[in-house]
């Protein structure tokens, strides 16, 4: 049965009534539909896809991004880490009016403004070690002609229609408020009223002009039911019952696209060039376009469909857990498995914001500290829930204790010791204590902990608790310093003529060293060995750079740094060093920071 699109006003129905040959049944439509090249032909599982939003490319990233790109990053290097196939997609959002605004702000073209800000986004991924797959940009004329597809199918199934449309909307945040979602205020800087939306702060304009509608209306019961059945599906749990309670509250159609009049920098609405689609159904069909959208039928698996996870902001939670879920649902696709929702940053306890100069460049923070320090201390300290406030003194004392004298310490003097033999250590001891508790109670301490440390960190990783997982991990550090202080083997080994009298104190010029002796050395040098190997495979995903300097200096071979061998006992052919171990800050894995203040 034909569907034709509804027109609601006669007066807007002659400007923007498509012609008669608009009209293409479905299955037309797909068989005309731009062909893309299909992922992984070659295999039938469907690799892992997980995606970070796309960004605005009308202002220079600031931390969030880059804390939204590691965590992403963090994650698919996890999964890469289980032996698993990943997808991990990133890119830039170039459309809309705040685009547009920027641009002639600029003095420059959009496309070449776009053109500009999208290589900085780049550049960031690329300093900070994110191994992305994909770079989006909703420029792209694939992305386009996909789009535009979409659009004719959303039209030709009943839920396009055009109507008048008034309301307050926020070019900052692209999107209508209903009256009840806008206050009064007074500009700080300026004192001069204005409205603003309640959600974001950002200033609003009352606005009446025709367009296109969704019709979201219609998705309320679906979304709830989708919601009932998959009650986690929204990361973390209150902003899973923010979600329900604004479906709950009742959904207005959505107006999804503008008078190009007023916004010609986007993509046009198919068969009607006065119009231009609204930049968020726009930009959400980034994470299908990305993957080759449309498919042949049955392909879309092998692509990676549907997205296993997505991660986002805090602030773009209706767009990504109302609207799209919605079109989804239109289009007849499968819905992501997970979204989750992270937290902001802040500064000085205050929110980030370019108008108030109140944000962090990432690429100085990279250059300062270096990028595993960074990926460090957003995985650290960045939260899921509540905002985090971003801090120089706070990447120092991360940096201090938990890398520079809690990991590197470890590694120096286990690795460094001249009074033992790692290697012969692990092959001495290995088969010994594997299946049995090792003999003393700091080692029998160590050992249960690390005996338990991959799963603990894998039950918080298939939770998404990225921060939660990594402290598991920097605990097995802390406690393994501390059981090589209390164990102290100096205590058991004879002084070398270049011995440090501190190190080996109370410990008399003749000592004999026993068999007793020895094994006692060979267990406590094992255990520690193990720690650092398991936490050098256990840290990959945070610190890719250091974490296989860590795994070189312990002379773990390449083909043994999965996930399969982060277990006691799992791996007995190391320790002997790849890279010169080097003296003092010479080689060292964490040397003091150049710059503490």
């Amino acid at each position: 049965m034909r569907m034709r699109l509804t027109i609601f006003n006669s007066k807007f129905s002659t400007a923007i009534r498509p012609s008669a040959s608009a009209w293409v049944c479905p299955s037309c439509i797909l068989r005309s539909a731009p062909r893309r090249r299909i992922a992984n032909v070659a295999t039938r599982d469907k690799p892992y896809y997980l995606s970070t939003p796309i960004f605005y490319v009308n202002a220079a990233p600031h931390v969030g991004h880059l804390y939204t790109m590691v965590l992403a990053d963090i994650i698919k290097r996890w999964q890469i880490l289980q032996g698993k196939k990943v997808i991990l997609s990133t890119g830039t959002d170039e459309h809309g009016m705040k685009i547009q605004q920027a641009a002639w702000k600029a003095g420059n073209d959009p496309k070449s403004f776009c053109d500009e800000g999208a290589d900085v986004f780049k550049t960031l991924a690329a300093r900070a070690d994110v191994s992305h797959d994909h770079f989006v940009r909703t420029t792209d004329a694939n992305h386009k002609e996909a789009v535009q597809y979409a659009w004719r199918l959303l039209r030709d199934r009943g839920y396009i229609y055009a109507s008048k449309h008034e309301g307050w909307y926020s070019v900052s945040d692209e999107t209508f408020y209903p009256q009840s979602g806008v206050h009064l205020v007074l500009e700080p800087s300026t004192g001069r009223k204005m409205m603003a939306s309640i959600e974001t702060g950002k200033e609003v304009e009352w606005t009446s002009e025709t367009n296109y509608h969704f019709r979201l209306s219609a998705f309320k019961s679906q979304l709830l039911d989708f919601y009932d059945q998959n009650p986690g599906w929204v990361i973390p749990n209150t902003r899973m019952q923010d979600v329900v309670q604004q479906v709950l509250q009742g959904l207005e159609d959505l107006s999804v696209s503008r008078p190009t009049e007023r916004l010609s920098w986007g993509i046009r609405v198919p068969d009607d060039e006065s119009q231009t689609i609204y930049v968020w159904l726009d930009a959400l069909l980034n994470y299908a376009t990305i993957i080759g959208y449309p498919w042949t039928p049955g392909y879309e698996r092998l692509a990676g469909w549907p997205v296993d996870l997505h991660v986002i902001g805090k602030d773009i939670v209706r767009f990504h857990c109302i609207y799209w879920p919605a079109f989804l649902m239109a289009l007849d696709l499968p819905l992501p498995n997970r979204v989750l929702t992270t937290a902001h940053w802040t500064l000085g306890r205050q929110k980030m914001a370019k108008s108030t100069g109140n944000v962090v460049n990432p690429f100085f923070a990279i250059d300062r500290f270096g990028v595993d320090a960074m990926r460090y201390y957003l995985a650290h300290d960045g939260a899921i829930t509540d905002d985090s406030d971003y801090s120089n003194e706070y990447i120092i004392e991360r940096y201090k204790k938990g890398l520079q004298n809690g990991l590197g310490n470890l590694a120096s003097r286990v690795l460094r010791g001249k009074s033992w033999n790692v290697q012969e250590s692990i092959q001495t001891t290995r088969y010994r204590i594997i299946n049995d508790d090792p003999p003393g109670e700091f080692s029998r301490k160590q050992w249960a902990l690390l005996r338990d440390l991959p799963n603990t960190v894998k039950t918080h990783m298939e939770e998404c608790q990225v921060g939660q997982a990594l402290k598991v991990v920097m605990d097995a550090v802390y406690q393994g310093n501390k059981y090589l202080h209390h164990a102290a083997p100096w205590y058991h080994v004879p002084p070398s003529p270049t011995h440090n009298p501190n190190t080996h104190m109370n410990v008399p010029p003749e000592f004999k060293q026993s068999p007793e002796d020895a094994e006692y050395v060979n267990t406590c040098i094992f255990i520690c060995a193990e720690t650092l190997r398991l936490v050098g495979i256990l840290l990959q995903p945070y610190m890719p750079t250091k974490s296989n300097q860590l795994l070189d200096m312990l002379g773990v071979d390449t083909t043994r740094r999965a996930f399969e061998y982060a277990h006691v006992g799992a791996d007995g052919d190391y320790g002997q060093p790849n890279v010169d171990l080097g003296k003092g800050h010479k080689g060292a894995l964490f040397p003091p920071l150049s710059s503490e203040s």
